[in-house]
């Protein structure tokens, strides 16, 4: 068991890895509620192995797609690659799949849903503490191509002062179709559009190393250099947006985001919440974190910051009236804009939602 950040969680490492101490369950309170995590006195790791690249995957009630996200990351070449599988407290078989069929990859259980950010930061501590050089997030519902970590590292080579690197990621069911190349962020406004070249087919314009303002955390890496600068991932977000936020720390800390061309993924758009269309998640998260880190990043001052606010409601309200139940979704954005006007953040009350 190993204490990282204020959280207990037990440590299932491969079994050539060095052992840790474990002692008992602790129970604590979280956000107003009482969870039990297996914990440990003195989370002390008698040993550890240092690798320039460790790769993380958040898993919470996904089981087939994270086996399929692992079996990917397996299949990667490059020597010596820390895969570090961080589960968010499934309930369905998760942990025992993950140990039984890789026993070669680390699977930490938080044993309670901590949200991306927040079960993000276990595997970034875990990576830090090993020596990694470089991190990168995977979703769990994401499949990468077997030179994925080379080619963050061209696009690093290309672009020195990169402490961010965004990956190119495309539509699971249509593979050559791009879901995310980069995009801009658009401080003043709240709103950014769609990332650069969604829905498009792969081609020559999207093949270059470029500056982005953010990368996706679906497929991204960090450096070392980056989080002992700005820090981890802001846990209070919970769940969308983090990436963004961590971007704008990152540039304002004098370092780049670039887009990595040659890192490539196959995202099943949001399958951890029900899919993109259906998902009222990802409403409530982006309104609410949207102005809760625009304001904290780019304050505009009172009359700025209101006309802010309503585009982002404004925007947000228009793409609820896109989904088939036109009712929930209008009313998860209108509950996340109340909640980011009063300051309540973390876990929506009663989500499950454990990615993004």
């Amino acid at each position: 068991m190993i204490r990282s950040g204020g959280y207990l969680y037990r440590l299932s490492r491969p079994r050539h890895a060095a052992k840790t101490h474990a002692s008992r369950l602790l129970t604590r309170t979280e956000r107003g509620h009482t969870v039990r995590l297996m914990g440990s006195t003195d989370g002390v790791l008698t040993s550890a192995s240092a690798t320039d690249w460790h790769v993380i995957v958040l898993s919470w009630n996904g089981r087939e797609d994270t086996l399929r996200c692992l079996e990917s990351l397996t299949r990667v070449e490059y020597p010596n690659l820390g895969i570090v599988c961080v589960d968010n407290g499934s309930t369905d078989g998760t942990q025992r799949a993950v140990r039984e069929r890789f026993p070669q990859i680390t699977l930490l259980e938080a044993g309670v849903n901590l949200g991306y950010s927040g079960g993000n930061n276990l595997g970034l501590r875990y990576a830090l503490q090993h020596g990694s050089r470089w991190i990168a997030l995977v979703n769990n519902d994401v499949t990468v191509a077997p030179d994925v970590i080379e080619g963050f590292e061209r696009a690093a080579r290309a672009c020195p002062r990169a402490g961010i690197l965004a990956g190119k990621v495309y539509f699971a069911d249509r593979p050559r179709t791009i879901w995310f190349a980069g995009q801009r962020v658009s401080q003043l406004l709240g709103y950014s559009g769609r990332p650069r070249g969604y829905g498009r087919r792969d081609g020559p314009r999207y093949s270059r190393v470029r500056a982005t303002g953010r990368a996706v955390g679906a497929l991204m890496a960090v450096s070392r250099e980056t989080i002992e600068k700005v820090g981890l991932l802001d846990e209070d977000l919970f769940a969308y947006v983090e990436d963004v936020d961590w971007a704008l720390r990152a540039r304002s800390a004098g370092l780049e985001v670039a887009f990595a061309p040659d890192a490539r993924a196959w995202h099943r758009v949001s399958a951890s919440t029900g899919g993109e269309a259906g998902s009222t998640h990802t409403l409530y998260y982006g309104v609410r974190n949207t102005v809760a880190v625009l304001e904290r990043r780019r304050p505009l001052g009172r009359v700025g910051s209101a006309l802010r606010r309503t585009v982002i409601l404004a925007t947000s309200s228009m793409h609820a009236l896109t989904r088939s139940h036109r009712r929930e979704a209008l009313s998860a954005v209108r509950t996340g804009f109340r909640d980011a006007r009063q300051g309540r953040l973390g876990q929506r009350p009663e989500d499950g939602l454990g990615l993004r």
